[in-house]
């Protein structure tokens, strides 16, 4: 299968380029032209396309041929970064192409999340400090992901967890609600996140899904959920 991963220099994005090479994938990497550096290592195995990621024209030439294509949602700055960037895959991606994208739990693609008390009060402090300061922008986050959620691209929205670093320790498992007892745990290591967004390209269950993902060795997971694979389905 042929990929492009976009947002590749960051360390996600270096964890997914790992996973998908050992899969066998040819890997096109997008990044900022001055990270270009970071992907020295990886830099004879995969094709490199320099270029801010809600740029049209760099996404275009990109995912061109592509059969997959893995995004990361970054919201930084306030220029409509990730809506750009997501808007930009959907358009010019293959018709039928894999589109797997990375977020944070506090995207709700129905309304039905349960969210601590502390969680609801801390999403928009953060969000108006890193927007005053323009740092970051949370709200186009959710407006990239509402578009997402509203095409009709072969998408899945990957809702990350608080994320650790470590050696692997499998693939994560997952349920369709924040709430669920599974997920109470709210930590992944950083490499499994990359192998879950890297395995949803070959999972047909996870089409149209918005699956919030914890450690398969966590204490929510060992204690909730039954022997879980990237196929099972959970609702809270």
């Amino acid at each position: 299968m042929k990929i492009c991963i976009v947002g590749a220099s960051g360390k996600l994005g270096h964890y997914m380029i790992a996973h998908a090479l050992d899969r066998g994938h040819e890997v096109v990497g997008v990044c900022r032209p001055e990270s270009v550096g970071k992907l020295d290592r990886f830099a004879d195995r995969i094709t490199i396309v320099p270029g801010k990621t809600n740029d049209r024209d760099v996404i275009r030439r990109a995912v061109e041929g592509c059969d997959g294509v893995l995004t990361v949602l970054a919201p930084w700055g306030v220029q409509q970064y990730a809506s750009g960037t997501a808007q930009a895959v959907m358009d010019f991606a293959r018709p039928g192409a894999r589109l797997v994208f990375s977020c944070g739990w506090h995207i709700s693609r129905d309304g039905q999340d349960r969210y601590s008390m502390f969680f609801t009060l801390l999403v928009p402090i953060l969000a108006w400090i890193a927007r005053l300061f323009r740092l970051a922008e949370l709200d186009d986050q959710v407006e990239a992901c509402r578009r997402i959620f509203e095409s009709d691209t072969r998408w899945t929205v990957v809702r990350g967890s608080d994320l650790e670093e470590g050696p692997s320790e499998g693939l994560p498992v997952w349920s369709r609600h924040v709430g669920d007892p599974v997920l109470a745990s709210n930590l992944t290591r950083r490499i499994d996140y990359a192998l879950f967004m890297v395995a949803a390209l070959e999972d047909e269950s996870l089409v149209r899904e918005a699956p919030a993902i914890v450690s398969c060795k966590s204490a929510s997971a060992l204690a909730h959920a039954a022997p879980l694979t990237l196929a099972a389905t959970r609702s809270a």
